[in-house]
């Protein structure tokens, strides 16, 4: 066991370098590892070498391993969200760190992906870890549709963390609700989302004198 260990870790090593090195074909050829610590970070040094293609992303993302799948959703937040590949279908991946990296990719693509914000909503809305519902309404929140609106207005009653993220969420809107959450927000048990609700929207009195 600790030879393998060992062997997978100089595999790694070697994608790794092979990154640094603009090495395209090696940094490739580890994406058929056995181990999937060295093909996820044989993605990574093809992203570093320039030669990550929408294929390989692909492949990432249906790979059986969760780390594989997480660290190619990952480096699709550097790419078009209307490219391939989507990141819609992986935002209901089983594994809740492959949902929580590409519900974070979603947000940071530009333009967004079509018909992201509805997945990034159920999300959001209904998914059972709390990391991914505060990844999925900042992601909401990066994007600004207004569609996205009423699953971040969701959030702002959610568990501390998701509260918080939600509130900061809100900056690109405005409207009654959006103020109503703010003033709730403001209220709020938790320092930090009160903090959040006074970044975004200015201390109650703001304004008044």
């Amino acid at each position: 066991m600790t030879r393998k260990l060992a062997d997978d870790v100089a595999r790694r090593r070697d994608a790794a370098l092979a990154g640094h090195r603009g090495d395209v074909a090696t940094a490739r050829a580890f994406l058929a590892d056995p181990a999937p610590a060295v093909r996820a970070t044989a993605l990574a040094a093809l992203a570093r070498a320039g030669g990550l293609a929408a294929a390989d992303l692909a492949a990432g993302l249906a790979d059986p391993a969760a780390a594989v799948r997480s660290r190619a959703a990952e480096l699709s937040a550097a790419r078009p969200g209307d490219e391939p590949p989507g990141l819609g279908p992986v935002l209901a991946d089983d594994d809740a760190g492959v949902v929580e990296a590409a519900a974070w990719a979603s947000g940071e693509r530009r333009p967004p992906e079509p018909g992201i914000v509805a997945a990034l909503a159920a999300v959001a809305t209904g998914h059972d870890d709390p990391l991914c519902r505060e990844a999925a309404v900042a992601a909401l929140g990066a994007v600004g549709d207004p569609a996205g609106l009423p699953a971040i207005l969701a959030g702002t009653t959610d568990r501390p963390a998701v509260r918080r993220r939600a509130v900061l969420a809100l900056a690109p809107f405005a409207g009654p609700e959006v103020d109503a959450a703010l003033a709730r927000a403001r209220d709020d048990r938790d320092w930090q989302v009160r903090q959040a609700a006074e970044d975004v929207g200015g201390p109650a009195d703001a304004g008044e004198g």
